[in-house]
């Protein structure tokens, strides 16, 4: 299995390649992962992830229209995707963080500050572990996991006004806050898997072994 860690100016792409090495091997996964932005490699490779960390926006120009058409390109021919942290807001359809910047587009909503979690009295960025709330056996991202494990969160912005289907686990700070989306192929995590210890390894090697 050939997994492509997408290679932007994102952020954390080291540990998310190491996090999805250590998630293969645990799954018994033969998976050669490589940090690359060659479209030989993103278009031909089994398996993407798209890290992510600081501003959308800056996030966003880093991935350029070239990056944008190929993900979007090897995706549409059903190549499964994992964003984290920001790499999961940049599926959404824009972002309000240093004025608006538009997403992939993938997933409905748009990416805000989380001012109901500074109105509860709540500290911004929201930095930590929280627990996970999800269906059990809903979606395979979750297989292996149970209500109440904890993600680490690293997030001053999130998702709103997205749609119920797209959703796969929640976490509580101030308000619900999306922790998992999923729609067809792509799917994503607002909380870093690649910090997440058990839970992360979890999720990174029910990714590699998932097909929508």
């Amino acid at each position: 299995m050939r997994v492509v860690v997408i290679d932007y100016n994102g952020g954390n792409l080291a540990s998310a390649a190491q996090a999805a090495r250590k998630a293969a091997t645990r799954k018994g996964i033969e998976a050669d992962v490589v940090i690359s932005r060659d479209p030989d490699d993103i278009l031909g490779a089994d398996r993407l992830i798209l890290p992510g960390q600081g501003a959308f926006a800056d996030c966003a120009q880093g991935l350029g229209p070239e990056l944008r058409n190929m993900l979007e390109t090897a995706t549409a021919n059903g190549t499964p995707f994992l964003g984290i942290c920001v790499g999961m807001q940049l599926m959404c359809e824009y972002g309000l963080e240093h004025g608006r910047t538009e997403g992939l587009g993938w997933i409905s909503g748009n990416i805000r500050r989380m001012d109901e979690a500074a109105s509860a009295g709540l500290r911004l960025p929201h930095m930590g572990w929280n627990t996970l709330d999800f269906t059990p056996g809903a979606h395979l991202l979750t297989d292996g996991l149970t209500p109440g494990n904890h993600g680490y969160f690293v997030h001053s912005y999130a998702l709103h006004d997205g749609a119920d289907s797209d959703l796969v686990a929640t976490a509580q700070y101030g308000t619900q806050v999306p922790a998992i989306i999923a729609r067809g192929n792509r799917c994503g995590t607002q909380f870093h898997v690649e910090k997440s210890q058990d839970v992360g390894l979890t999720i990174l090697g029910n990714f590699l072994r998932w097909t929508s």
